[in-house]
């Protein structure tokens, strides 16, 4: 839920003027800017954590610095949960930034301790605050029910062309083709075009020469065929979603507008009511 959904709210159930003030202010340019300007240097820092070295010379102001980032964070969310209240939950982005957060909070000792590598999904917050991001990221969401298809004519392709390389191959070439599941992997690693020449295919044709027959084929329809698919489908949804506006970073002179608008409806309605009272104008 954005500013231009709270104005709304306010409209149609009085909503206090300071929550909309809140939330214009949390969800601002000037404050999505230094939150990202955060999750960067917070990324810089979780990499320097991974550094024996950098630990040994700076490790206290690293984790001193990296617990001030986490604050940053925690406070950020609690400003929108008190603009926005129950309405905060709406917004599947708001849930994912407070479970990247709750998971950074998981303590480091005990079972717990697992989850603390983890913080390393705070960076994945660039998604939430950066709108070209978050366009990429729900273009890929709504492509979902087209890719599903996609995937179930893969899975049948890549299931008969698995059985069918097992019995053709297997015998020979146990490694890569002597059981279902390695041959669907060799397949997998065909497709993605890795060493599947040198690597896979020509040891396979010097025992079995016409195996170009099977493999060259394979590789038309599963990685310039079906990928494509999975490309055109994407690309698609992603041009569809460009011309719909992001209603949660809308500009601050739009919201100040929309402010001034509702101020002078509410000047113009009682001005109305006052000239249609009994008893003015001679009435």
């Amino acid at each position: 839920m954005g500013v231009p959904e709270l104005i709304d709210l306010k409209r149609r159930t009085g909503i206090a003027p300071w929550r909309l003030r809140l939330a214009a202010w949390v969800e601002s340019q000037a404050i999505q800017s230094a939150i990202i300007v955060v999750i960067l240097f917070n990324a810089a820092i979780l990499g320097l954590e991974t550094s024996p070295e950098a630990m040994a010379r700076w490790g206290g102001i690293l984790v001193t610095l990296d617990r001030l980032c986490l604050v940053i964070f925690v406070a950020e969310l609690l400003v929108k949960l008190a603009a926005y209240q129950r309405h905060f939950w709406r917004s599947g982005w708001n849930i994912f930034d407070l479970l990247v957060i709750a998971v950074a909070m998981a303590p480091g000792a005990g079972p717990w301790a697992v989850l603390r590598s983890l913080r390393v999904l705070r960076v994945l917050r660039l998604l939430t605050v950066i709108p070209s991001l978050r366009k990429v990221v729900a273009a890929f969401l709504h492509s979902i029910p087209g890719l599903a298809g996609v995937c179930a004519v893969m899975a049948v392709f890549f299931y008969t062309a698995g059985v069918l390389a097992t019995r053709l191959f297997g015998e020979n070439f146990p490694q890569w083709f002597g059981t279902l599941g390695r041959s669907l992997y060799s397949l997998f690693q065909i497709m993605t075009l890795e060493s599947w020449s040198m690597g896979i295919v020509r040891p396979v044709m010097e025992s079995h020469p016409h195996a170009w027959a099977f493999f060259v084929p394979f590789i038309i329809i599963a990685t310039f065929t079906i990928l494509n698919l999975f490309i055109g489908i994407i690309v698609s949804t992603m041009q569809e979603l460009s011309v719909l506006p992001d209603p949660k970073h809308p500009q601050p002179e739009f919201v100040e507008l929309l402010e001034r608008m509702e101020a002078d409806l509410k000047t113009l309605r009682a001005t109305v009511e006052r000239l249609n009272r009994p008893g003015k104008n001679g009435d």
